[in-house]
């Protein structure tokens, strides 16, 4: 379907949206598995397809981009960690992205991204995106109500020159509800060795959870297209959330793909033959 816009300068463009994008509130959040013993038998299976995908990526010369959102808190570096920690390192790349530079700040807010979209064989991962548009500059109004209420058009077009050019888009967002965050905040303030992860704004936001959860079920509303849809995971336990990560990343990247190891040539033979010792 086809959604309106929040402002009338924004005209709808041809765009397909899904038609009932997963608002935040409708979400069960108990969901979790049985046991340490699962999570791990689970984990290894899904890792272990994730490698086999990506291989067939890199030979195919194909080209993914994941675009992490949610929470702080929400266990987006946990899970980008179990999901590319049995990967060939020379097929992706994760972006951590923080605030804009300078240079940055005075190019159109999509320039920086632009310059890391995956080159052919990658895959590319952003922990945060160019939705931080819509997120956190529409909330702490670093932009203007007209400039982020224009960007959701902007991004749609932006993410459909991609998916015409090739390349798979999937976008997560992992939601937590305000106990959990709370519970992960404690823990990081009294554990040195997690302190790096907390920030004054990761606190002074939680007093800006309506205005953040308004603006989060809006982007999901008005950017979750047919061609690259939102999936919405469940995070308030970090083993259900990186299985179920690595889970729908790789049923999303193996659609229409072969994932099928590539047949010897009559050369590779003849040269194992000659120099290995081997018939094949």
């Amino acid at each position: 379907m086809v959604r309106q816009y929040p402002h009338s300068f924004a005209q709808p463009s041809t765009i397909e949206l899904t038609d009932s994008p997963t608002q935040l509130e409708a979400l069960s959040l108990d969901k979790k598995l049985a046991s340490k013993t699962e999570y791990e038998k689970l984990l290894t299976k899904w890792q272990k397809r994730m490698l086999t995908v990506q291989q067939a990526y890199y030979r195919q010369n194909l080209r993914a981009l994941i675009v992490f959102e949610g929470w702080d808190a929400s266990g987006k570096g946990g899970a980008i960690r179990r999901l590319t920690e049995k990967l060939d390192p020379r097929g992706f790349t994760v972006f951590p992205i923080a605030a804009p530079s300078q240079v940055e700040q005075s190019k159109h807010y999509l320039y920086r991204f632009q310059t890391k979209l995956p080159a052919a064989g990658n895959i590319n991962i952003f922990d945060r995106s160019y939705y931080g548009r819509v997120l956190v500059e529409r909330v702490e109004q670093f932009a203007c109500e007209r400039e982020w209420q224009r960007a959701y058009q902007e991004i749609n077009e932006f993410e459909r020159l991609l998916t015409d050019d090739g390349v798979k888009i999937i976008k997560l967002f992992l939601h937590i509800d305000q106990d959990e965050q709370l519970k992960r905040f404690q823990e990081r303030i009294k554990n040195p060795n997690k302190r790096w992860k907390l920030t004054e704004e990761d606190l002074r936001n939680r007093d800006k959870w309506p205005s953040y959860q308004t603006a989060i079920n809006d982007m999901l509303k008005y950017t979750s297209t047919n061609s690259s849809p939102w999936q919405v995971i469940e995070a308030n336990r970090k083993w259900y959330t990186r299985v179920e990560v690595l889970k729908t990343i790789v049923k999303v990247l193996e659609c229409d793909v072969d994932l099928t190891p590539p047949a010897l040539t009559d050369d590779i033979r003849a040269m194992a033959k000659t120099h290995l010792k081997l018939t094949l």
